[in-house]
Order: C-alpha cells, then sequence, then structure tokens
C-alpha cells in the first residue's frame, strides 16, 4: 500500500463511530446472529423436557473454503430449536437435506471427569429447507389430442369453454 493510500485508510479508519442506534445508555449494543447453510449429519432428535417443552438438536456439515488447497475442509455445527420450531424440525428435516439456520451463538461450559468442557452450539430461530422436495415428482405434461379442423382438446374429450 503507498503512504498515501495508507494515510487515506487510517482517515477512513479514524473517522468511523457507531451510530446512535447502536448505542444505549452510553454502551454498545452487542449483536449475536448468525447464519448458515449446510446438510443435516444425521435425523433430528426430537425430545421433550421434564416440564412438556420440545427441543430437537441436530447437526450441520457447513464446508469452509481453504486458501491451501481446492478441496473445502468441513465444519459440523451443533444447532438446537425449542417449541414450534423443534417440532417442525423434527417432522421434516431427513439426514442429508439442505437446510437455511438463523439464530445465536450459545456457549456452554460444564465439568465432565473433573475436566471443564466448552461446547458451542446455535440455538435457532428460524429454519428454512433447501432444495427440491424429498419425494416430489415431475408433474406429466397433459395429454392433448388433435382434432382435424379445429383447437386441441384435452384428452378425454372435454370441451374448452371459450
Amino acid at each position: 500500500m503507498k503512504s498515501r493510500e495508507l494515510k487515506s485508510f487510517r482517515k477512513k479508519k479514524a473517522t468511523c463511530h457507531f451510530s446512535k442506534s447502536k448505542i444505549a445508555n452510553g454502551e454498545i449494543i452487542m449483536y449475536n446472529k448468525v447464519f448458515l447453510i449446510g446438510n443435516l449429519t444425521k435425523d433430528p432428535e426430537l425430545r421433550c423436557t421434564p416440564s412438556g417443552i420440545p427441543v430437537v438438536r441436530f447437526t450441520i456439515a457447513v464446508n469452509r473454503p481453504t486458501a491451501k488447497s481446492e478441496k473445502n475442509e468441513v465444519d459440523f455445527i451443533n444447532i438446537v430449536a425449542w417449541r414450534r420450531l423443534a417440532e417442525i424440525c423434527g417432522e421434516y428435516l431427513k439426514k442429508g437435506r439442505p437446510v437455511s439456520i438463523e439464530g445465536r451463538l450459545q456457549i456452554r461450559t460444564y465439568e465432565k471427569d473433573g475436566e471443564k468442557r466448552i461446547f458451542a452450539e446455535v440455538v435457532a430461530d428460524g429454519m428454512q429447507m433447501l432444495g427440491k422436495k424429498e419425494g416430489a415428482m415431475p408433474q406429466p405434461e397433459k395429454k392433448v389430442n388433435e382434432q382435424p379442423g379445429g383447437p386441441a382438446a384435452p384428452e378425454g374429450g372435454e370441451e374448452i369453454p371459450f
């Protein structure tokens, strides 16, 4: 970078500021939002908490391009959904199906065998199924019979009203 460009870059960077909507009570508002697109690694596990709230857990595989090679690396990301979204995910999502997840990142810590462990997952707020419908067959084209001297009529002899 030339020194002139660097000075311009520094000026632009130095003049960056937060808009008033990003500051509340003198503090910067934090934002935790995740958007992911990937394929389900297995069928979701729908369960209910002891109080009867539906919860579903599943993992999606997300490709991550690498600079070193042409191959992509794969990240396996844990997803959890609650209530009605959990029921929908449990009913419609299947292994291998592409899906878009919108949610927030949640980090939890726990101890197992005296060792502190950290667990990251995305708490889903929204889900969209991608790709073709499962089991969808292409609709057969309606066969049309040509009648001599007139317009084409649908198969079965029905007339077209005009």
